[in-house]
């Protein structure tokens, strides 16, 4: 639902996210005063001695601040637990509920300071007395910086300039105030993300081209958030609620259903060829990693091999240019991929963004005679492009671009990004790229088309549930852990008659959204605003069995692999696995465990195709 709205502004924080932070002050609080009250009980005729009153005092009134805090968060505990994410009205009482929590703190305050000052003077009482309300000072301190970090950490910095958006229609989008107040919103809500990302980011450089990424970033984030009126653990709910329906979606559908388009006999006869050559190439793609990825994968004897590349001078045998630290990451790239310093000509650690980086190699390969050169050298050799995701990207635009010059061109993509050819491109692309792409991953279905779908089918999900927020995170959490069925949730897809909830799904946009056509019976059903974007060549799909989706304590994972068509992708999917699928240590894996099981396979009939292309 939207922020709540406290100190006239409008916070990151809903009034139905009050339960989990609630129940654990609840605990503490608890314990707290049941040690408090065991400690006056026990150990009150101690207190006679100099200043025996005044601690006698601090401990009674410190339990009886302490019962009314308790009454109240429990209040709010059981307030947060009604509705739903749509439906705030049995929670209309939330933000004076928490105004009398907040005036609470200011006594709590007041008293802990009393006790820290009546303990530093020095009262002549019982060690054990002295130690507990020593304790007891600090619990409330320890408690009151919490809070502190609390609200700073649900501290929506647009909020002031949210709260007074006036409800516009379509033709007062068009007016001068709104098209300014609405630059207004998106440039703060770009700075507010570019402080996000660089916070998160605090150990990239800082070089123009950096910034430009950073602002680039935080423009997309601010662009796809921005329109929507939801706090984060909304979000979260929503995601959870569509893996639930993905999944049930999937095991209701026939085995012919799951695959729209099946490959023809041409893909499938070189499949295992094609494999062999992804689980070749896929160490040169991983290699451009440099040294962590490196150390990450050999964490006992990484330092040691690469050390001695680290501290030597550089050779004049090769041009390496670009980047920190270049020894260490080209040792790590020859014990990676196991070839020798004579076998570079050049190496390059420009990372500029994807078309970019894309334009800057092929100028070197191009106008520098690098090609040229190689193939003085060693002219039976053919043309292979490798790189993992963004460097996938990058890798298949620089196929293409070499294309003409370089007929025999092949590329291997791992990981790459969806949104990154056109139609035709893409139908160009399938002669000579080949995309393999891992369980669920992300990447490989991002696009801003996605993004826009996912966008539609969390309101929706959201705006058609009618369990509270609470329950759907508790569930999700324990669905993605352990599995299980899906949680029985009506949604439009159920087919049956919804409650109506107070909120519908156009509440859960900004006022004056320019992502959708309020003409409509519903913003969701309006067209996307982008042309769609297709990844790059044909795909091979490794899917994990059984298992598939959840955290595995077993580490011998089997695999499934067939060719894709990238309609397969069109949609971002849900699970535990969207991001660790896209790692590139955790793919290697996968790869050696493919290529191991098809190559004991006894039973499996013997398919074409060539073998390893040597680069």
């Amino acid at each position: 639902m939207p922020g709540m709205v406290l100190f006239g502004r409008r916070w990151a924080i809903a009034s139905d996210d009050l339960v989990f932070p609630g129940i654990f002050e609840l605990f503490v609080r608890v314990l707290w005063w049941i040690g408090i009250l065991t400690l006056y009980l026990m150990h009150r005729e101690k207190l006679d001695c100099a200043g025996g009153a005044l601690l006698s005092s601090y401990l009674i009134v410190l339990l009886l601040l302490l019962a009314l805090i308790i009454c109240t968060v429990s209040t709010i505990v059981c307030v947060s637990m009604k509705g739903t994410i749509c439906n705030p009205g049995p929670r209309k009482s939330m933000s004076k509920l928490l105004y009398v929590r907040l005036a609470l703190f200011l006594p709590e305050m007041v008293w802990a300071s009393l006790g820290a000052a009546w303990i530093a003077d020095g009262v002549r009482c019982d060690r054990t007395v002295g130690n507990g309300i020593i304790a007891t000072v600090v619990v409330s301190w320890i408690i009151v910086v919490s809070t502190v970090v609390a609200i700073f950490i649900v501290f929506d910095p647009l909020g002031g300039s949210t709260a007074p958006c006036p409800a516009v229609g379509p033709h007062h989008l068009d007016s001068h105030e709104s098209s300014q107040f609405l630059d207004g919103l998106r440039t703060a809500a770009t700075s507010v993300w570019e402080t996000r990302i660089k916070f998160l980011c605090c150990c990239v450089g800082t070089d123009d081209h950096t910034r430009v990424a950073f602002s680039s970033t935080a423009e997309l984030f601010s662009t796809y958030f921005s329109d929507t009126d939801l706090v984060p653990s909304d979000i979260a709910a929503g995601l959870a609620l569509l893996h639930q329906q993905q999944d049930s979606i999937r095991s209701s559908q026939e085995p012919d259903q799951v695959v729209s388009r099946p490959p023809g006999p041409s893909q499938e006869a070189d499949l295992d060829a094609e494999l062999e050559n992804c689980h070749h190439y896929m160490q040169f793609a991983a290699a451009a990693y440099g040294w962590p990825l490196y150390v990450y994968r050999n964490p006992f004897t990484g330092l040691c091999r690469i050390g001695g590349d680290c501290c030597r001078s550089q050779t004049t045998d090769y041009d390496l240019v670009g980047g920190d630290q270049l020894n260490c990451h080209f040792g790590s790239i020859l014990q990676t991929t196991g070839l020798q310093y004579r076998d570079f000509i050049h190496v390059s650690f420009h990372d500029k963004g994807i078309s970019q980086a894309a334009r800057y190699v092929y100028r070197r390969l191009i106008n520098d005679g690098i090609l040229s050169q190689a193939f003085s050298i060693a002219p039976e050799y053919r043309l292979v492009i490798v790189g993992h995701s963004l460097g996938a990207g990058a890798a298949a635009l620089l196929a293409i671009m070499l294309r003409n010059p370089y007929p025999q061109v092949r590329c291997y993509a791992f990981s790459p990004p969806r949104g990154l050819l056109s139609k035709s491109l893409y139908e160009y692309s399938k002669t000579f790229i080949v995309s393999l792409v891992l369980g669920k991953d992300v990447i490989p279905r991002l696009s801003v088309t996605n993004l826009e779908d996912l966008k539609r089918r969390i309101l929706r999900v959201i705006a058609h549930c009618n369990k509270p927020k609470y329950k759907i995170l508790l569930h999700g959490c324990w669905y993605e852990l352990f599995g299980g069925s899906p949680e029985d949730l009506p949604t439009e897809l159920d087919g049956g008659d919804l409650t109506q909830p107070l909120l519908g799904e156009q509440s859960l946009l900004a006022h004056g959204s320019p992502a959708y056509s309020f003409s409509s019976d519903s913003p969701l059903e309006s067209p996307t605003r982008y042309p769609p974007l297709y990844p790059p060549g044909r795909i091979i799909h490794l899917e994990e069995e059984g298992t598939s989706g959840r955290f595995s304590c077993y580490p011998a994972a089997r695999y499934s692999v067939r060719w894709s068509h990238e309609s397969e992708f069109s949609r971002i999917l849900i699970g535990p696995k969207m991001l660790t699928d896209h790692m590139p240590d955790i793919l290697m894996r996968a790869l050696d465990r493919v290529v191991s099981d098809r190559a004991t396979c006894i039973s499996c009939p013997a398919q074409g195709g060539s073998g390893v292309d040597v680069a």
